[in-house]
């Protein structure tokens, strides 16, 4: 496979005009309105999209990634978007019934489809959108591909699904203000992806973790093992009054909730570890890595072993 191009800022960000102007997925929708989704309270001006586990699919509109949506007295966040702009526009209808503050960000936790397809949903004047610093280029690199999905997997209910890259990113940290109430962004080294990104309310507590917390759902693996579980030990060393999971329940005890996870990861390591130690081939990881954990977490099977040969790939040579 030929070497990815390399991306200056000012492509990337020429890169993010063409996406915007060519690469969707048809245009627009005009009506009916979306159907909003369903959002849980939890906390004081703390709004969440509670998605199913489930692979996307038209009858799911891509809303299948944990969405949150952050009040403040001047203007609101959203927090990931889903992966089409059906989804977007169901959160954005959602977001609009449970506040008539204007949205000023949105901030997308990491690359993954399943959290940015919908950001076109809330393209408009004032907004803006905000991701890690590595984010533009790795959603740059992955476009087509993730398009391309979203396409064969919803058909029509993809219309109007385009890439939105942000225009505001997070090299380390960076505060936005809503009105009297700051959010805290943190970018992240690579873990789950090399683009992660979390959000801090210090008002209420709530630790927005993106796809580094996954709750129910099995983990996935799309950055460093290693750098995940390095980088647990610090996140679960912080206090919150709760975190809100990529996936999984609106919300959850923190760090608690995190014991699961690094279980998983635990076990991944340890028997790919042991595999590459015998001597067996990358082709026998799927089928001996962290199979005793096959009936603690939903769609196992559709992304443990992708896991697996990620997995493999890092430790054969440490």
């Amino acid at each position: 496979m030929p070497a990815a191009p390399r991306l200056d800022r000012r492509s990337i960000l020429g890169l993010g005009a063409a996406l915007a102007a060519a690469g969707s997925l048809g245009r627009a929708r005009a009506a009916p309105v979306a159907a909003p989704l369903a959002l849980e309270r939890v906390a004081d001006g703390v709004f969440v999209y509670r998605a199913p586990y489930e692979i996307i699919a038209p009858d799911n509109d891509g809303a299948i990634a944990n969405m949150t949506l952050i009040v403040g007295g001047e203007a609101a966040a959203v927090i990931d978007t889903g992966n089409s702009r059906l989804a977007g526009e169901r959160f954005l209808a959602a977001a609009k019934a449970a506040t008539d503050r204007p949205l000023r960000y949105i901030i997308n936790t990491h690359m993954h489809p399943d959290h940015t397809l919908g950001n076109a949903a809330f393209a408009g004047d004032g907004v803006r959108f905000v991701g890690h610093h590595k984010l533009p280029r790795a959603l740059s690199q992955r476009a087509e591909t993730y398009l391309a999905q979203a396409q064969r997997l919803l058909g029509p209910e993809a219309e109007g699904t385009r890439i939105v890259l942000p225009d505001l990113v997070v090299e380390q940290r960076l505060e936005l203000d809503l009105g009297g109430r700051i959010l805290q962004l943190e970018a992240h080294s690579t873990a789950h992806t090399d683009n992660d990104l979390t959000v801090l309310d210090p008002a209420t507590g709530t630790w927005v973790m993106g796809d580094l917390l996954f709750v129910g759902h099995v983990p996935t693996l799309d950055g460093s093992l290693l750098g995940w579980l390095k980088l647990l030990d610090a996140l679960t060393a912080r206090p919150a009054a709760r975190a809100v999971p990529g996936h999984g329940p609106a919300s959850v005890q923190w760090p608690q909730a995190a014991g699961a996870e690094r279980g998983y990861l635990e076990t991944l390591r340890a028997d790919v570890q042991r595999s590459i130690e015998e001597g067996r081939p990358m082709g026998d990881a799927p089928a001996l890595a962290a199979t005793a954990q096959r009936g603690e977490w939903a769609l196992f099977d559709e992304f443990n072993p992708r896991n697996a040969i990620a997995a493999y790939h890092e430790l054969e040579w440490q």
